[in-house]
């Protein structure tokens, strides 16, 4: 059996994406659906020359957008991509510094964080889940 595939930001991930303009939120989200469904494409393609970094990608008529990520398979029964950060450019060239900044945190996070639950990482679909947990746990 296939693992689920789940797509959770850093608070870093978070922010940069619920600042962007509203057409190029939807680009992203079409592309995290593709991905959450298994789908290849080059909405979301490794990063040349790094260590295990992806990025989704999206573009305007004006700017290309990222955000970077890196798949965590060690959950029993989901893959996560963990959004570490995004930015906006002017060029489709990405920056080194950009992208040894989400290798150190995917570093980082595989030491720190085992489960992808606690401190700084955040999913959409948890919230859902904690309060259907808490929901059932207060009914007598």
């Amino acid at each position: 059996m296939e693992k689920e595939i789940e797509i959770i930001f850093l608070k870093e991930a978070e922010k940069y994406f619920n600042n962007l303009p509203p057409k190029v939120k939807d680009k992203f989200t079409i592309s995290f659906t593709k991905t959450k469904l298994g789908y290849k494409g080059e909405w979301f393609e490794k990063v040349k020359n790094s260590d295990g970094v992806f990025e989704f990608r999206a573009r305007d008529a004006h700017k290309f957008y990222r955000i970077f990520a890196f798949w965590d398979g060690t959950s029993k029964n989901k893959t996560l991509v963990v959004g570490t950060h995004g930015l906006d450019k002017k060029s489709n060239k990405t920056p080194a510094k950009e992208i040894k900044k989400s290798e150190q945190i995917k570093k980082s996070i595989s030491i720190q964080y085992k489960d992808y639950e606690r401190n700084n990482i955040r999913s959409i679909e948890r919230e859902k889940l904690w309060s259907r947990r808490n929901a059932k746990k207060r009914c007598p």
